[in-house]
């Protein structure tokens, strides 16, 4: 109350960036982006054939990185080159999800400052109305209305630069998991590829096929 009506729109943005903070802590954790184990145990499906339908729809659903590979196993016996496009779609779905509420964050660390200092210069311009009707009269008033007016600007700080620095962290952590996924898919990638190869022929069975068309 006492920076006047400008404050309720930086009160509304430092409580929606609570929230988004809160949450993105909570679904950007990297046990749930990245589950330990989990590239291993796809390339081991991969060597054994155990990819029925249920598997690929239980890993779709468990995390952002079995999403991704879970797109890669649904065209396996494709060409290396279709899968691959596969995968790069789906990283960017995945992409956009894990960034999901950034750019309101980084909104709210930009525009912080700027609700703060309208109210700010609202104080003023109203201060120096009402020195305009009444006079200086009371310099004690004066400065306690350069004080109230000030506050809006010092409230606006405080919700912008946390809202920054997260905003920042949240960016770089996401760089960090994309990473980490593109290793995991490009290696499953390999291991498919090399699954899709024919096994070569042993010796005995090229020359029997040489011998049969001499013949």
């Amino acid at each position: 109350m006492a920076g006047g009506w400008a404050m309720l729109p930086i009160l509304i943005c430092s409580a929606v960036a609570l929230a988004i903070v809160l949450e993105r802590c909570w679904t950007l954790r990297r046990r749930s982006v990245l589950p330990p184990g989990l590239g291993d145990e796809v390339r081991n499906w991969a060597r054994s054939g155990q990819l029925d339908p249920n598997h690929l729809t239980a890993l779709a659903n468990g995390s952002p990185l079995g999403e991704l590979l879970a797109s890669a196993l649904a065209v396996r016996n494709r060409p290396r080159e279709l899968i691959k496009e596969r995968i790069e779609d789906t990283g960017r779905h995945v992409v956009h999800r894990m960034e999901r509420y950034l750019n309101t964050l980084g909104t709210i660390a930009l525009i912080g400052p700027l609700l703060g200092l309208l109210g700010t210069v609202i104080g003023l311009i109203r201060m120096f109305m009402d020195v305009m009707k009444g006079g200086v009269g009371d310099p004690m008033k004066m400065a306690g209305g350069i004080g109230e007016a000030l506050i809006c600007t010092a409230t606006g700080l405080v919700v912008a630069i946390p809202a920054y620095v997260l905003h920042r962290y949240f960016r770089s952590k996401v760089a960090g998991y994309c990473v980490e996924m593109e290793r995991q898919a490009t290696e499953l990638l390999d291991e498919l590829t090399i699954v899709q190869q024919p096994a070569p022929r042993t010796r005995a069975a090229a020359r029997a096929t040489t011998e049969s068309s001499a013949g």
